[in-house]
Parts: C-alpha cells; structure tokens; sequence
C-alpha cells in the first residue's frame, strides 16, 4: 500500500468518513498532513456536539428525530448545531432579534419568532477555536462557486444566491421557503453526471427556483467545507433541505447523497413541500397577522395624534379667542375711562371759563364806580 493510500486509509479509521474520494480532496487540501486534516473535522464537529448535545438528545427521546440509520420519522429528521465560525459570518442575523424558531410537538412542527443567537460559550465572551469566515469572504466564496459552476455547467440550474450560507438562511425565512443546499465536491466521479443530466435539467432547476432559496458551496472553500462537516455528508453528491431553527442551529428536512436522477430528485423535494407546506403557511399568516396588527397599531396612534392635535388647536383657538375678548374690554374698560377723564376735564375747564367771566365783570364794574343819579344833566345809558 502507497502512502497516499496508506494516509486516506487512516483518515478514514479515525474520521469515520466513507467516501474515498472526499477524504483524498480533504488530505489534498492540508498538503497531506494528516493531523491538520483530522484537525478540521473533529475542531468544528467536538464544539458542535457540546452544545447542540442536550436539546438534541430531548428531541431524539421523543423519537421526532430517527436515530443512527433510521430514515426521517417525520418533518424534522434532525436538528444540526451549526459551528459559530458559520453562524458569525452573518452578523446581520445573529443580531437580528426575530427569527424562525421551530418546535416539534406531536411530529408538526410550528413558526413562531424567536432569537437566532450565538451559543452560550460564545454569549459569555469565549472565543471559538476556529477563525470566523467574514461576510465578505462567505459572499465571495458563494460567487466564486456560481461563476465556476457556470462556467463549466452553463447557465440553466438552481438559482444559487450569491451569499453566505447564514444570509441564505435568513433570506429563505424572509421569503417562507425552504433552503435547498448543494455541496459540491469538484473532482468526484459521480459529479459531471449529477450537475449535467439532474441539477442542470430543466425541470429540476425550474422546480428548486420556484419553490426554494437556493444555497451552493464547494468543499474546497471554507464554508462549503464547514458545511460539510456539520450536515455529515459522507458521499458526494450531496443535497440536503433545511430550514431555520433555534440557537444556531438548522432543521435537517431531507438529505440526498449520492447520483440521483431528475425524477428521484423531484419525488423528494415534492414529499418535503407537502410534509412542510402547513408549517410555512401557518409562518406565512402568523407574519401577515403581525403585519396585519402593527398597520392597525399605526393607523390607531396616527388617528390618535391627529385627534390630539385637532384638540390642541381647538384648546389654542378657544384660549386665543379669550385672550382676544380680554384685550378687546380691557381696551372699551380704557376708553370709556378715557371719555369721562375728557368729559370731567371739559367740564373743569367750562367752569374755569365762567368764574374767568363772572371775576371779569366784576373787576369791570368796580373800575367804572357807581352810577350817577338820575338829573336833567345826566344821561342814562340803557344799554
């Protein structure tokens, strides 16, 4: 046995991974150094464990959720904590305060709103053994697959949005889809078959775009490779149909490994539709009820202020027309005073008139002395 071999044999062994060809991809992508590869795949899966461990195991106990080998019970198949290294390369949604929480009770599971936060290790300020993949390089990563994709495909397939994983997320709940997820493992047997004859034929592609957000990622960049890690995909093709869950994690709906044909592939993501069509119905009238209830909310405090100002300007109308009455007395109370202060100084004044004339006469009087007696020399005057 070679060397080459010899690594993937070992890699194998202690990673628990089937396929071959995957495990030579990831060994090729760590320049062959086995303790780095290893590294990868059990530095994200160990700290994921640990905190999806205790409310995956309540599902599992309730038996929503199939165990080891068992195929999907229901809805939910499993949940899947998602590494904080995907998590916070959305910030906008970590930091959103409504998202779509799902709970399973009696194998249905129902929307509500809910936080999409960050685990307790991470709330508590410990930092995570793996670098974060920033907004930026999960956007570029996403873009730089498509052009690839494109570019060796051709334009007709699953409309891949051209974001990260976690921004997917978020858009498939904005839109009350489903996300469908494709990982591509680029130098696979099995996948220029896939790609060309199911994921590009035109039905299938007409199918996803109208019914699901669409999410693609290659192995060999880090997201699509963390993503890997998480969904445990051991054999390539690999599709799966997830939707939002709470506390970083994902409902795993449906996987797909392996080649499958257009018409497989359809039956599948019909029966997921179907089994999902109530949940997301019921997501879809619950967010118009709330859109329904804060218009009503805004038209009610909308009416209420212009009512409020409505009875502001009446209140300000009806004290300036009691300002106004008051000015006007107030000014009749002063010019009627003014009247009789001008009456009463008319009247002084015609008094003074005729004391002046009666004092003048009588000063005239006393300086003509008395009259003369009547006698033949004296001449009466009878004016």
């Amino acid at each position: 046995m070679s060397a080459t071999a010899d690594k993937v044999a070992q890699f194998q062994a202690i990673t628990g991974l089937q396929d071959a060809d995957l495990c030579t991809e990831i060994l090729s992508a760590h320049n062959w150094n086995l303790e780095q590869a290893i590294s990868s795949i059990t530095s994200t899966s160990d700290s994921d464990h640990t905190t999806g461990t205790a409310a995956t195991d309540r599902f599992e106990q309730s038996g929503f959720i199939a165990g080891e080998g068992a195929g999907p019970p229901g809805l939910a198949w499993k949940l899947i904590t998602l590494p904080v290294s995907i998590v916070s390369g959305s910030l906008g949604l970590v930091s959103s305060a409504v998202g779509l929480g799902l709970w399973v009770v009696g194998g249905v599971l129902s929307y509500s709103l809910s936080m999409i936060g960050l685990s307790n290790s991470v709330a508590n300020g410990e930092s995570s053994s793996n670098p974060s993949v920033s907004v930026s390089n999960a956007a570029s990563e996403a873009m730089d697959f498509v052009w690839q994709f494109e570019s060796e495909y051709g334009g007709r397939h699953p409309n891949f949005v051209t974001e990260g994983f976690m921004d997917a997320l978020q858009r498939s709940r904005r839109e009350f889809k489903l996300l469908f997820v494709y990982l591509h493992s680029p130098d696979h047997p099995d996948t220029p078959g896939f790609c060309e004859g199911t994921l590009c034929s035109e039905v299938l592609s007409a199918f996803v775009n109208e019914n699901f957000v669409a999410w693609g990622g290659s192995i060999r960049a880090t997201e699509g490779f963390k993503m890997s890690n998480s969904l445990k995909a051991s054999r390539f093709p690999f599709c799966a149909v997830v939707m939002a869950a709470t506390n970083q994690r994902i409902a795993l709906l449906q996987q797909v490994e392996g080649p499958k044909s257009p018409e497989e592939m359809l039956t599948l993501l019909q029966r997921v539709l179907e089994e999902s069509a109530s949940v997301l119905v019921t997501a879809r009238l619950d967010a118009e009820e709330r859109r329904n209830s804060i218009r009503l909310r805004e038209e009610q405090d909308a009416a209420y202020q212009a009512a409020l100002e409505a009875d502001q300007a009446r209140e300000r109308q009806r004290k300036e027309d009691e300002e106004r009455l008051e000015r006007e007395a107030a000014e009749a109370v002063r010019k009627q005073k003014e009247e009789e202060e001008a009456r009463e100084r008319a009247a002084i004044e015609a008094a003074e008139r005729e004391a002046k004339l009666i004092k003048l006469r009588e000063q005239k009087s006393l300086s003509l002395g008395p009259e003369p007696e009547k006698g033949p020399d004296v001449t009466q005057n009878s004016g």
